[in-house]
């Protein structure tokens, strides 16, 4: 990952610079923020069109630094985290914050699939282009994580895990925690046609015989639910990535696709 030079302000025109958001505001939660980008906007050329967020995928470095540095001053952002996703279940609590100026200039060099943490304005990013991305909230609003749940990571209950090291850092319960997952694969694209090898037994509740489909939606809740949150303090964006391709990047309509962005940080502490 080679940094890049300061990119003039004129990389992206307005309309360009206007990302894609789907905001989502737990209930209750004024002080914690969750975004989900689309693909619309930004300057990203075809095939990574138009607001690629990666600089994983092949897209011009310098046009996906210009997306960054867009979407982060449109969201009032200074300070963010990723990760270099292996579709495992590693958590990084408390991770450093990268300054914007980093963040739009290089890729992720920390490894996991998850992130936490109790300090306000940083904000945890995940990529995803399919996969799911899961926002978690404690009802205080003093922490936040982010997880990426790829199939994969469904089948080692990333999810479960996740919830677990929480509430042990924290000395929590599961029930006082909140959860959305975005937009993602959906139940009728999630084919899997070698399902006994790469899920197993325990996952047939959740499989499709007759379509090879695995619904990875219900699952993601199932774990959540099974680790110990309220199912009425689950959430989910129901629109499939797969089904939707002007809307959001999918890696099973396009190979080489850009990525999405899906973000969570504590604006304010509660009083």
């Amino acid at each position: 990952m080679v940094p890049l030079g300061p990119l003039s302000p004129q990389a992206l025109s307005p309309a360009e610079a206007a990302i894609g958001t789907i905001p989502f505001c737990f209930p209750g939660l004024e002080g914690v923020s969750c975004v989900f980008t689309t693909r619309r906007g930004g300057g990203s050329l075809p095939p990574y069109d138009g607001a690629n967020l990666s600089f994983d995928v092949g897209d011009a470095p310098a046009q996906v630094a210009a997306n960054r540095r867009a979407l982060a001053e449109s969201l009032g952002l200074r300070q963010l985290c990723e990760l270099k996703q292996v579709h495992g279940d590693v958590l990084h609590l408390e991770p450093a914050a990268t300054p914007l100026e980093a963040f739009a200039s290089a890729g992720a060099s920390l490894e996991g699939d998850a992130l936490a943490t109790a300090r306000p304005g940083l904000a945890l990013c995940i990529k995803t282009a399919d996969c799911q991305p899961v926002l978690l909230a404690h009802e205080s609003g003093r922490f936040v994580a982010a997880l990426h749940v790829g199939w994969r990571g469904n089948v080692l209950n990333l999810p479960g895990s996740a919830v677990a090291r929480l509430c042990a850092q924290h000395a929590c319960r599961p029930e006082e925690l909140y959860a959305v997952r975005g937009p993602s694969l959906g139940p009728e694209q999630a084919q899997f046609l070698h399902f006994a090898q790469e899920f197993g037994q325990e996952f047939l509740p959740f499989f499709n015989r007759k379509a090879d489909t695995v619904d990875l939606w219900r699952l993601t809740r199932s774990q959540l639910e099974t680790a110990g949150l309220k199912p009425e303090r689950i959430f989910g964006i129901d629109r499939c990535t797969r089904s939707h391709p002007q809307e959001f990047f999918s890696y099973r309509a396009a190979r080489v696709t850009g990525r999405m962005l899906s973000l969570i940080w504590i604006s304010a502490l509660p009083g």
